[in-house]
This record gives structure tokens, sequence and C-alpha cells, in this order.
């Protein structure tokens, strides 16, 4: 049996299983305003690259779901279902209803942490938020679990990892508004583990003139 889980303008995310397990599976949609060769070779491309990455950050250290199995014609992935998570935006939206920020504080530098080793490894996630971060509960904390890399790439280039965190910040404080203290945790816990973390964060304030600017001219 196969249930829609979510749509997104990218593709569609069922449950279901694969050789008995139960998982998801992400269906990448076809670019009918592309020609079908080139649409079947840059759906491919971004399909592989999505898999080479969540294989990479686990080497990393860093929670992903498994991949269990690539159908190239089909445009699928099958992977881990982690039923006992929970998506970062519902899990913050939950806890600040309740005004408990100290498990948000701790959640939140843990989060930066895990993007510092994705750009430690020259990873740049390309559209990083707390709709993209799940929220694993453990005996004494909870951890983070990166998904959807569909736009990510490999890359060393410090603007890259500076864009890579404004899109967060940008995404972040609009939906969490009044939650600057928690983005703050954030920086706080990349800056712990980025090895290049005063060049990013200069650029990353370099960025944040720009789009200023940006918004200014309008």
């Amino acid at each position: 049996m196969t249930t829609l889980v979510s749509q997104g303008a990218e593709g569609r995310l069922f449950e279901t299983t694969f050789l008995g397990r139960p998982c998801l599976m992400k269906e990448r949609f076809k670019k009918s305003y592309r020609h079908p060769v080139l649409d079947e070779k840059l759906t491919n491309k971004r399909l592989n690259q999505e898999c080479r990455m969540l294989s990479k950050c686990r080497s990393l250290g860093i929670r992903t779901p498994t991949v269990y199995y690539v159908n190239n014609k089909t445009n699928t992935i099958y992977m881990e279902y982690m039923k006992q998570t929970v998506v970062l935006k519902d899990f913050i939206d939950d806890h600040v209803a309740k005004g408990e920020r100290t498990v948000l504080s701790d959640l939140c530098f843990n989060v930066g942490y895990t993007m510092a080793l994705l750009h430690n490894g020259d990873i740049v996630h390309g559209d990083l938020t707390s709709s993209n971060v799940l929220v694993m509960k453990r005996i004494d904390k909870y951890d983070c679990v990166l998904i959807d890399f569909g736009l990510s790439t490999n890359s060393s280039l410090v603007e890259d990892k500076g864009v890579d965190l404004y899109v967060l910040e940008k995404a972040f404080l609009s939906t969490h508004p009044n939650s600057q203290d928690l983005f703050d945790k954030i920086l706080a816990g990349y800056c712990s583990a980025a090895r290049s973390q005063k060049v990013v964060m200069s650029k990353l304030s370099e960025i944040r003139m720009r789009g200023r600017k940006r918004s200014m001219v309008g």
C-alpha cells in the first residue's frame, strides 16, 4: 500500500514498503516545459546527487535517512522512514507555545553544530529550513536529522556556505517570529565546530548587507 505523505514543487513523498520494510518513497516530477531528453538527464543527475550527499553525510557523522534503493527510470528514491521523529518547525511551534525555550536553545545549538559538520565536509544543503530538519528524541537529549538534499551541492566556496546560512536565517526568522535568540544559538553551534567559521561569518554579514541593499532598491 502506498500513501501520499506530502507534495512540493519538486516532487511527492509517499509512505510505502521496500522488501517488507516500512519506508518513504520520494518521486521527482517530470518538467513538461523542458525538452524530454534534457529533463531526464537533469532529473537523474539531481536524483543521484541527492543520494550521494545523503551517503556522504552519514560518513561525516551527520544523521540522515538511509537510502535503500534508487530507481532512475521512475525517478524515485526509497529511504528510511523515521517515524519516531518530529519536524523541527512543529517542534519549535509546540515548545514556544508552552514556553519551553531551554530545550529549544539546546536543540538549535545542535542544528548549528550539525550544519558546521556539513560545511566542514564541503556540502552545501541549498534549502535548509526548519521544515527540512527532523528532531529525534534520545535518552537525555534531542538529536537533529537533516533531510531533503535535492538542491545540495559539493562546494568549498565560502560564498556558498555563507549563502546557505543566509537562506536558513531568512527562512527561520520568517517562519518563527520573535526567535532571533534561537537563531543566535544556531550560529553559536555553527561557530563551535566550523573550521572556517570566521571567514564564513564575515561572508554572512556581507551577504546580509547585499540583501538589505536589494530590499531598499526594490
